[in-house]
């Protein structure tokens, strides 16, 4: 993609994410994105073929993105340290806010936005946890532990941004590994 291209696509991005700040996902319609974004319906389709196709490239770019640094980066897989631990990175990347998905996965429409960062965290604990045999002696199915603590990891966001991001994250990551550590101490 050139330089033209890549950034017709992010003013159709930051266009959406606004549009996505203050109505519901259902009751935008692709008029509006094209108005916010000012480019042409002709330039739209020619990137995305529809409105949900948009959605789903949106949240595969900003959860890629977070998901592939911390996958990247040279964070600890322990349980029971939040000092460099991947969630520490994830929450740190969220509380940085890039492309306000702070705001998406606290909207209206958070719903859309936290299936996506659960399904790209799903991938996140495979490559971190499960794909170096760190769940392998549990006593629970690898397949549950792996759903449980994505699922686990999303509330823990949910939470901290109910609370207004009091809590630092580190206190937030020592939390949510306090609570899933005694899960995976338990080997079979």
């Amino acid at each position: 993609m050139d330089r033209r291209q890549r950034k017709t696509r992010d003013a159709i991005f930051k266009a959406f994410i606004k549009l996505l700040s203050h109505k519901n996902y259902h009751q935008i319609s692709v008029q509006e994105i094209i108005d916010v974004a000012d480019v042409g319906r002709a330039t739209f389709y020619a990137h995305f073929e529809t409105k949900d196709y948009l959605l789903k490239e949106l949240c595969e770019e900003l959860f890629d993105h977070i998901i592939g640094t911390a996958r990247g980066g040279e964070y600890h897989c322990t349980f029971g340290s939040a000092e460099d631990s991947v969630f520490l990175h994830l929450l740190r990347h969220l509380q940085e806010n890039d492309h306000n998905i702070l705001g998406l996965l606290s909207s209206e429409n958070n719903e859309i936005f936290i299936r996506y960062f659960k399904s790209n965290l799903k991938k996140l604990v495979m490559s971190q946890y499960a794909e170096n045999g760190k769940l392998k002696d549990a006593a629970l199915p690898e397949e549950y532990l792996i759903n449980h603590i994505s699922s686990s990891f999303v509330e823990t966001v949910s939470w901290w941004l109910s609370h207004k991001r009091r809590e630092t994250p580190e206190a937030v990551t020592t939390y949510f590994l306090a609570t899933i550590e005694p899960i995976l101490q338990e080997r079979g």
